[in-house]
């Protein structure tokens, strides 16, 4: 069906797995998850010896065949980024369609990527430790021994044993969600039993778990939805996360529905998590990850919510088959996004979250000139290659971007929506590449619409969209500029003042804000940072007096703020306070995780004060979830294992 997962070890192309039962114990005292992975295989050839799982810094302590102990099995040599092959021989080969069950016993260790185990002082309440997962792309092989690839789609049931309240990307059982936090038992010291099942297949990517003292609050549903959601935190967080989230959330479901078709996972909840999470938010099954960056105090941020929830078409029903085509998921899933703002708020919206992605498309492809496969869309991984390493805005906006131009191309939204019903119910549940979709458009609308549109779609140049390296898009887009201009008119006015040096004889005002909005205010920042030569220092102290960006809670507009004054004259005056602000010894107290906020930071901090960025980061290291740890160092050219 599709060519193989250049970043797994694993043979399912000859036997898969179907379903996957865990039985879990949490340890939070020596930061590991004990237990076994039940693994239900199907052969898929004739002749198959040996199940082959991919692992990464796991203690493997037994493996049982068919309920039977087996000593021969092998942990192949660590590979950097694929880990060690565990190599599974059958008792007798198996024939295609026949099928067999192999139970791992085996722990986690502490040099694994895909958790995080935080001190109780790295919480809200800081007062019980926390645990969350990041799976997504290849670091599931960190949480469990499975065959680590998106073209492998897998029930799963889980029984997880812990002391504090578990939360899995799947469906609760027991104890009941909106039942006595931890089954009233107490917490943090009664071990409570947590069952769960997911029925539909998933990705490997999108196992989850998370554990802390976490209570529920649910949301209400609208009239007739059979599925259920609501938001999880902290008890400190509570009151901030569902006033933030409860008003948007189903709505927004709701109308994803009426674009997409039925939502299948049953339950949409929330988890907004501690600081460190990397992402904005991770769209695991029935449970979504959410920064806490989010609780902006004016639902200013909740379209995130909309991009996590639309993956449930786009990614987790849908999904690449592998890393190289992972633009399938994001690109998808944004152009979907933009798509429900039309619809939700108004076209100008789409047009103005078209503008912002834009900009931050333009800086991913700069930021990959030196490495201009990165760029392309369909990306050419080598065999083992870190997918980590590519991850950027490309696969999002290029992708958002390359679906508005078909949509455009074969004549707007009245085309395009029926096509997607079609895409989504053709491909619901499957692993597909980027030729089999571009197959499935040419066959949709050689039925719907003939040589007229077939004509349309060889009008666009597919080489250079999915294939081609490049600073900029293949084709210049033109957006709604209805909620950006006024926006760029406020930025033109200051840039047009950059040569009046008495500061005070420009007439701008604290109150040229109040008509903009928060994504408004982000264009109005990005159109400064925009310009050839940045505005002299005096107006950029004049402007931060006025508008108070070096203040604001919201870390969308601080990080802009400080990507504009770290490249202009005023750098040497902000950089410590850039500094105290993304490891959090500022007033905000919160270290900034999300690396759409501290990998730019650093990256701007190091070329004013490459010293500084580098002390800074090492002050805080540990603070980072594993991954931003990574790609921070790489970003700083310092090597993780050096001191």
């Amino acid at each position: 069906m599709h060519d193989a997962d250049p970043t797994s070890q694993s043979n399912y192309l000859q036997i898969a797995t179907n379903h996957i039962t865990f039985d879990w114990t949490v340890d939070f005292d020596n930061k590991v998850i004990i237990g076994t992975a039940t693994h239900d295989l199907v052969a898929k050839a004739d002749e198959v010896s040996e199940a082959i799982f991919d692992t990464s810094y796991l203690h493997i302590e037994g493996v049982k065949v068919g309920g039977n102990a087996v000593q021969d099995f092998t942990l192949g040599p660590k590979h950097e980024v694929m880990g060690s092959a565990l190599r599974v021989p059958l008792p007798r080969t198996a024939s295609a369609g026949s099928s067999i069950s192999v139970e791992i016993t085996y722990r986690t260790t502490a040099n694994g990527t895909a958790l995080q185990f935080l001190e109780k002082e790295q919480t809200q309440g800081k007062s019980f430790p926390f645990l969350f997962s990041q799976c997504q792309p290849t670091h599931a092989r960190d949480l469990a021994p499975v065959q680590d690839t998106p073209s492998v789609k897998v029930t799963y049931s889980a029984s997880v044993r812990s002391v504090l309240p578990v939360l899995l990307s799947a469906r609760r059982v027991s104890p009941p969600s909106d039942g006595p936090a931890h089954d009233g038992k107490v917490i943090g010291k009664d071990e409570v039993v947590y069952m769960y099942d997911q029925p539909t297949p998933i990705p490997s990517y999108l196992l989850a778990i998370a554990a802390g003292n976490l209570q529920y609050q649910p949301f209400q549903v609208p009239e007739g939805k059979l599925w259920k959601s609501g938001v999880w935190s902290e008890p400190e967080l509570m009151a901030d996360s569902f006033w933030e989230f409860s008003r948007d959330t189903t709505s927004f479901l709701a109308a994803a529905e009426d674009i997409a078709g039925p939502y299948q996972f049953g339950v949409y909840d929330l988890l907004v998590l501690p600081p460190s999470f990397p992402y904005g938010g991770m769209e695991n099954p029935c449970l979504t990850f959410v920064t806490p960056t989010l609780l902006a105090g004016d639902r200013s941020l909740t379209d995130v919510v909309i991009h996590e929830l639309t993956h449930s078409w786009f990614g987790n029903g849908i999904t690449h088959a592998h890393a190289s085509h992972f633009w399938l998921n994001e690109g998808w899933t944004t152009y979907i996004e933009r798509v429900l703002l039309q619809i939700i708020h108004s076209p100008a919206h789409r047009g103005l979250s078209s503008i912002i992605g834009y900009k931050a498309l333009l800086d991913a492809l700069a930021l990959f000139e030196d490495k201009p496969k990165y760029q392309k869309l369909v990306v050419d991984f080598d065999y083992g290659e870190n997918p980590d390493s590519a991850y950027s805005r490309v696969p999002y906006d290029k992708g958002a971007n390359f679906l508005l131009h078909i949509e455009r191309t074969l004549g707007g939204l009245e085309v395009f929506l029926p096509y997607v019903k079609d895409y989504i119910a053709t491909y619901m549940g499957h692993s597909i590449t980027t030729e089999i979709w571009k197959n499935h458009l040419y066959a949709y609308f050689q039925k719907n619409g003939g040589e007229v549109k077939i004509k349309a779609l060889n009008s666009i140049n597919w080489d250079a969209w999915l294939h081609q390296s490049g600073l900029d898009l293949p084709v210049k887009m033109e957006y709604d500029l209805t909620l950006a201009n006024p926006a760029n008119a406020l930025a033109d006015r200051w840039y047009e003042s950059r040569h009046t040096m008495d500061i005070s004889k420009l007439d701008f005002k604290a109150s040229d804000l109040d008509n903009l909005d928060a994504n408004q205010r982000a264009v109005f920042l990005e159109r400064l940072e925009s310009y050839n030569e940045s505005l002299p220092a005096p107006h950029l102290f004049h402007l931060d007096k006025l508008y108070s960006f070096s203040k604001t809670l919201s870390a969308e507009i601080r990080f802009r703020f400080y990507n504009l004054v770290l490249k202009s004259q005023a750098a040497k005056h902000f950089v410590q306070e850039a500094a105290n602000w993304v490891i959090g010894v500022d007033a905000t107290g919160v270290i900034k995780g999300r690396m759409k906020f501290c990998r730019p930071v650093f990256r701007a901090m190091s070329k004013v004060d490459h010293d500084l960025a580098i002390s800074t980061f090492r002050q805080a290291q540990t603070q980072f979830h594993p991954i931003a740890q990574s790609l921070i160092a790489q970003d700083l050219g310092l090597n993780l294992a050096e001191r």
